[in-house]
């Protein structure tokens, strides 16, 4: 039952990575496993066993979450943008609880209040003044795979930082629907068979691949050592970023001349998400 559970809570990180303004570092906090990641994956080599062991679900779940549901998302999105936004609200809402918990009991001042509010701010100015960069074009070649690399460096980065979207600093570098639409055809060539389109679209997602992984390790570790030399700060910093999440999902979407009804629904799905949440974070 908790392997399920797990790839449930994999499929929700994924799915957050793959929607600009979501970010899949909130799904982790919000769920209670965002420790235990880092953890594991800073300690892959040292302890390899324990770490796959917990990991598994999660990788599992996020690879259903990415290529399997990114689909779905797509349609939802496009149809149902508010709500589909609402429901993650309310996953990120329900995980504020467990969070607070983190730093209830510790003593807390003036640094402490500013960190938060440092963090607040920067991801909603972020958001603010970060435009849509121009779609690259997909290529073959050294230098396209090495910014490729780069590029996937950037976004696991943002990826594991809480309340930071990697997608939406793949929107932002151009990178986004190109990286989107390689996976989805690499989906559709490896189920017809067509070798010949999968290498070519290997070409372009395994620098990527690679910078994703590499950039994981990286700001895991980091994040590490800031847990255990200033974890009540760096806690504060982390609780700033996913009480910003909120608001910046809602600066993505066109909240102007809505329906009461699709407020309405909104709202509900919200709650629903608030409740999902908290059972998945016991």
């Amino acid at each position: 039952m908790k392997f399920i559970k797990d790839i449930l809570k994999g499929m929700l990180i994924g799915v957050a990575n793959a929607i600009p303004g979501v970010s899949g570092g909130t799904m982790m906090v919000s769920m209670g496993i965002y420790d235990d990641i880092i953890f594991c994956i800073t300690h892959l080599f040292k302890q390899l066993k324990k770490s796959i062991i917990i990991l598994a679900p999660y990788v599992i779940g996020m690879a259903v979450g990415i290529v399997g549901l990114a689909f779905v998302i797509g349609y939802l999105l496009e149809h149902f943008e508010f709500q589909t936004k609402m429901a993650f609200i309310g996953l990120i809402l329900g995980g504020v609880p467990l969070l607070l918990g983190k730093i209830k009991e510790k003593k807390k001042g003036i640094p402490h209040a500013g960190v938060f509010l440092l963090f607040f701010l920067a991801i909603i100015a972020m958001q603010y003044f970060g435009g849509e960069g121009r779609e690259v074009t997909l290529t073959l070649g050294i230098i396209p795979a090495i910014l490729l690399f780069i590029v996937g460096v950037i976004a696991s980065a943002t990826m594991v930082i809480p309340g930071v979207s990697g997608s939406m600093m793949l929107m932002i570098l151009g990178y986004y629907n190109p990286i989107m639409l390689a996976i989805k055809d690499f989906v559709t060539a490896l189920t017809g068979g067509d070798w010949n389109r999968i290498f070519v679209l290997c070409g372009s997602l395994i620098p990527f691949g690679l910078g994703v992984v590499i950039g994981i390790f990286a700001i895991a570790k980091l994040i590490e050592i800031l847990l255990s030399k200033q974890e009540t700060l760096t806690y504060c910093g982390i609780l700033g970023l996913v009480a910003a999440s909120p608001v910046v999902i809602l600066m993505e979407t066109a909240l102007v001349g809505m329906s009461v009804l699709t407020w309405i629904s909104g709202i509900f799905v919200m709650l629903i998400g608030i409740v999902f949440a908290l059972k998945l974070s016991d």
